[in-house]
């Protein structure tokens, strides 16, 4: 069965509002985000976009495949695009019935919830395997923000080989061309 069909029947299935991910061949279940967690990622989008990275945003999907045979199917809490969709993206966007190629993607982010063992382990080899350049991690529980770049697959194990780690509340250095990301918005408080 193709990945979206699993994804559209689960949805179907659920008497609540979801937006199933499809990750190393299942199907997750994000938990509903808290205040806290989108307020920060809509802080860090925020402070992207006043940086002058445009295309930035939050609650697309995303497809990355292998050929025809779809890898994952995401939704970053933030990303930023190397560019705006095209009319190219956009039929990929209706044929792959919702999801944007993972091409597009220059960054990513993600903001633990409970779930945070599934942001720092497959999402984190998802994003490499797909070769988004940057992955930004929140920790919430570590209170901790990392910024891993230079995607490498080698036999099946993605990982990224640039790692950056800071505790929140200080700026997490991110590669050229973007600025440090603020943290201190991110504190609990």
């Amino acid at each position: 069965m193709d990945p979206v069909d699993k994804l559209i029947a689960v949805e179907d299935a659920s008497e609540e509002a979801i937006r199933p991910e499809y990750i190393e061949g299942m199907v997750i279940v994000p938990p509903h985000p808290d205040y806290q967690h989108n307020d920060a990622a809509l802080s860090l989008v925020i402070h992207l976009r006043e940086a002058g990275f445009r295309h930035s945003g939050i609650g697309t999907g995303f497809r990355a495949a292998l050929g025809t045979t779809t890898q994952s199917l995401v939704v970053p809490d933030f990303f930023v695009l190397h560019r705006r969709p095209s009319e190219v993206d956009e039929a990929y966007r209706k044929a792959h019935r919702g999801w944007y190629s993972a091409d597009l993607l220059a960054l990513v982010g993600e903001v633990t919830s409970s779930n945070h063992e599934v942001d720092s382990g497959p999402k984190y080899r998802a994003y490499a395997a797909a070769g988004v350049p940057v992955y930004v991690l929140i920790h919430r529980k570590e209170d901790k923000a990392y910024a891993f770049s230079d995607p490498v697959s080698h036999e099946g194990d993605a990982r990224y080989k640039t790692t950056s780690e800071v505790k929140l509340g200080d700026p997490l250095p991110l590669p050229s061309p973007y600025p440090a990301l603020d943290t201190s918005a991110l504190l609990r408080g």
